[in-house]
């Protein structure tokens, strides 16, 4: 992840502080090295990504395009929002969504989808990540649909981050449905369980079958 972990630097500034300290001075020194912010989380690092050389990129998770953090903190503190980077405010999940789904190449999906049993998140120091891989594909199709730009989303899971890695395109496919589906409270994971993102709500698409 793109942050200093310094206990001192308060965890919403984090990622700011690490493009300061880190990412400026490893562009500097290895200008032909591909990097990657993974799972950036601010308008600050959007910025710093756009505006950085070609050999810069970033992935960007199907959560921190949805949800804002009022999803973890209003109305009680809900574990299963929590992760890291922590959830912004709602003015960096627009601008990460203007930048997802801008058709750059410099931005692509990176779920990071944490599969952390139930019982570890809803604990008095539960992990931190959130469980996304039952439907990541769907969540960022509802993101892309949001500014009407699905015709986009191919680029951004399937073509951009292969191209900055210099890898060839994947050429199996998938077909999306406009079919809403509902998510099971929990998923078996080893003997436990984990409780997947919209545990009990429904998802806006399918992946046809």
């Amino acid at each position: 992840h793109s942050e200093v972990s310094r206990a001192e630097i308060d965890i919403f500034d984090r990622e700011g502080v690490f493009i300061q300290e880190v990412m400026t001075p490893l562009l500097r020194d290895f200008q032909k090295l591909r990097i990657v912010m993974e799972h950036i989380s601010t308008a600050g690092a959007v910025e710093f990504v756009k505006n950085g050389p070609d050999n810069l990129a970033a992935s960007m998770t199907a959560h921190h395009l949805l949800y804002n953090r009022n999803a973890l903190l209003v109305g009680g503190v809900k574990p299963h929002f929590y992760c890291l980077p922590i959830l912004k405010r709602e003015t960096h999940r627009l601008a990460l969504v203007e930048a997802a789904t801008s058709g750059s190449p410099k931005f692509f999906a990176g779920t990071d989808s944490a599969p952390h049993t139930t019982a570890t998140k809803e604990s008095a120091c539960g992990c931190a990540g959130v469980y996304t891989a039952h439907a990541a594909v769907e969540l960022y199709a509802e993101a892309f649909e949001s500014r009407g730009k699905l015709d986009l989303l191919e680029g951004f899971l399937s073509e951009h981050g292969a191209a900055h890695y210099g890898l060839e395109k994947n050429e199996k496919q998938i077909t999306l449905v406009k079919k809403s589906w509902d998510v099971p409270a929990k998923y078996e994971f080893g003997g436990e369980d984990v409780t997947p993102l919209r545990a009990g709500l429904s998802v806006a698409w399918s992946i046809q079958k």
